[in-house]
């Protein structure tokens, strides 16, 4: 009987460390991870969804400015943004839709070259100040159907007329109808809009956020 009974003593000591040493280490391994990404880190929406459409307007000289401003096309954005955008676009995709993307967050350094090139504040946040991009709580989209075709939203993105503004009503249903199911959406999923971009939407939860300068590899 005592033959028997040691290994199995020994076995289930044996057992019982190895357990608690890997519950530790997953503990451990957790708490590491928590430790590096929270809710305010910058990450690269791409390596979180890829249901997203892009068209990084400000990589491009296809803008206001006439000036590529970026060095690459990449959307960057604090972790609590992205979350809330791909619940966001969840939303839009039940509905055959997906969120196309024009500008993400936006380094204060990019800020200051934009007011080099356009020193209105009609058109481009002052850096002194700063804006939501620069704070990684502020996206430029629209929404594109399943054919990836823009819904008519009435203006193109960067347009700085009355036309552009939520509250202008000389448009067709069609538009307003877009218009207002991308506001609603959005405004369901925690975010806010500014009156005269139809495009523009800030993470409520990300006002009080820091300006920022970080800045991402290209390669």
């Amino acid at each position: 009987m005592t033959f028997y009974i040691k290994p199995l003593f020994l076995f289930f000591t044996i057992f019982s460390l190895f357990s608690c040493k890997s519950q530790t280490l997953v503990s451990d391994s957790m708490t590491k991870n928590q430790s590096i990404i929270n809710d305010t880190t910058f990450v690269n929406l791409k390596d979180y969804s890829k249901d997203f459409v892009y068209d990084m307007k400000y990589a491009t000289s296809d803008n206001f400015l006439k000036a590529k401003v970026y060095d690459c096309a990449e959307c960057f954005l604090r972790l609590k943004t992205v979350k809330a955008l791909i619940v966001a676009n969840n939303s839009f995709m039940k509905m055959g839709y997906k969120i196309k993307l024009y500008d993400c967050y936006r380094p204060l350094d990019i800020q200051k070259r934009m007011w080099k090139i356009v020193p209105n504040p009609s058109y481009v946040a002052d850096p002194a100040k700063g804006s939501i991009h620069n704070r990684g709580g502020a996206v430029d989209i629209t929404l594109v159907d399943s054919n990836g075709e823009e819904l008519n939203m009435g203006t193109t993105f960067d347009f700085f007329g009355i036309e552009a503004s939520h509250n202008y009503q000389n448009l067709s249903q069609e538009i307003k109808d877009n218009r207002e199911l991308l506001k609603n959406t959005m405004i369901g999923n925690g975010f806010n809009f500014i009156d005269s971009e139809w495009w523009h939407y800030n993470l409520k939860s990300a006002l009080n956020d820091k300006v920022s300068n970080v800045k991402w590899n290209c390669e």
